[in-house]
């Protein structure tokens, strides 16, 4: 199903039944940020928060499918848990709070799409860099990709936004959260570069598809094409991104969807210039060695140490990883990104990292009609460091989510 929204509307839902309650029993390892999603049906009535057993409450909201939802869903209630352990059982009852925090989209004519987060004061959260591909300013507007803003007061860039030109910074093709092919093949020897943007080729925001913003999350689902350089859309992307409310960071789950109507798309590259990436603030780069290090599933790295594949010597560290972190600093504040790969995704994963902060992974694809390629992973910021059990458990929230059941009090 898909919900054509003004970008300024606000959705605030609530729930469907009179007093429901959510059982959520945790799984086999125990898990942080927890995304719960539950299907229902039936008329709403006003709440934004749950009630947890455990003690507290958390913002609440029903939304309708994801992208990576079964469409046949209309809706569902939404919330996250802080924590859940192995095998443990919470309980979350509906209740009203008054006041509460929400999301916000915020559009300014000639301005990138705002996801703001608060009350009385609103917090910067993402920015979504939508504006239409001029080919009068190729450089500064051949892609979409997503900025985020720091955690804590929203005031700081924690990525690097679009550059005028190439000579601006370093590798400055490199933007936000962002995802493309540097080596892409389709018709008679056709060829595309949506990476650099090479040859006048470009993604390009044609239309918003669905926008959500309530006091548990914020989502868009955008339609994006893929422009060859002869203009004409090769492949059609539906990318969604939502922001969800969690303490003591920003936690987003990015996923798309690309198809095209050609008989074949090759989708190709290297670690470097293709898959879904994280480029830190151009800052970064400039203390890089110095500050900047890598947390993986066997343990922290040394500043500036990073792992490549490489498909003369492959590093078996850096194929297929369930999920990696930067640390870095901006404005002498220290922050840590992890990003998480769905094992739904392709493989064979290629991981990437640099010292300035630029670290993901590809792989190759065969685009067709029949094989549409589906992503989906979890992002997690946060202030200061983190561990490797702290990392490990936000994975495991999202590779193996809870088992949640509804039932009316």
């Amino acid at each position: 199903m898909k919900r054509c929204l003004s970008v300024l509307a606000l959705l605030v839902p609530s729930f469907a039944l009179a007093a429901p309650v959510v059982t959520v029993t945790g799984g086999k390892t125990d898990g942080a940020d927890v995304v719960v999603r539950v299907p229902f049906a039936g008329d709403a009535v006003t709440a934004n928060a749950v009630e947890l057993s455990t003690g507290g409450t958390v913002p609440a909201q029903v939304t309708g499918p994801a992208l990576t939802d079964d469409p046949a869903v209309k809706q569902y209630l939404v919330f996250v848990l802080p924590k859940l352990k192995a095998g443990e059982t919470v309980t979350a009852t509906a209740v009203t709070k008054a006041g509460a925090p929400q999301f916000k989209f915020v559009e300014k004519s000639g301005a990138p799409l705002e996801l703001v987060y608060g009350s009385a004061e609103q917090r910067p959260v993402l920015q979504y860099f939508n504006l239409p591909r001029d080919p009068k300013d190729h450089y500064y507007t051949f892609k979409p990709f997503h900025n985020v803003y720091d955690p804590v007061a929203g005031k700081t860039v924690l990525t690097n936004t679009s550059s005028k030109a190439a000579k601006d910074g370093q590798f400055p093709h490199h933007r936000g959260l962002f995802f493309g092919f540097n080596r892409i093949a389709f018709g008679d020897k056709q060829t595309a570069d949506v990476w650099h943007g090479t040859d006048n080729v470009f993604s390009q925001h044609d239309k918003m598809l669905v926008t959500e913003a309530g006091d548990a999350l914020g989502r868009h689902r955008s339609e994006i094409s893929w422009n060859g350089k002869d203009g004409k859309p090769f492949a059609t992307e539906h990318r969604e991104v939502t922001a969800y409310a969690a303490p003591g960071g920003t936690l987003i789950d990015w996923s798309t969807e690309l198809t095209t109507a050609l008989p074949k798309v090759r989708l190709d590259g290297d670690p470097q210039h293709a898959g879904f990436h994280f480029r830190a603030n151009m800052e970064v780069s400039k203390n890089g060695k110095a500050n900047t290090y890598y947390l993986r599933p066997d343990g922290k790295g040394k500043p500036g140490e990073t792992r490549n594949w490489d498909a003369k010597g492959k590093d078996a560290k850096a194929v297929n990883l369930p999920w990696n972190a930067v640390s870095f600093v901006v404005g002498e504040s220290r922050y840590t990104v992890l990003r998480v790969n769905h094992p739904s995704n392709p493989g064979e994963t290629r991981g990437s990292e640099r010292d300035y902060g630029r670290f993901g992974d590809y792989f190759e694809y065969d685009l067709t009609p029949e094989k549409p390629l589906k992503l989906k992973y979890r992002i997690w910021v946060q202030p200061g460091e983190m561990t490797v059990e702290q990392c490990q458990a936000i994975a495991d929230a999202f590779v193996t989510p809870p088992a949640a059941k509804l039932a009316a009090k």
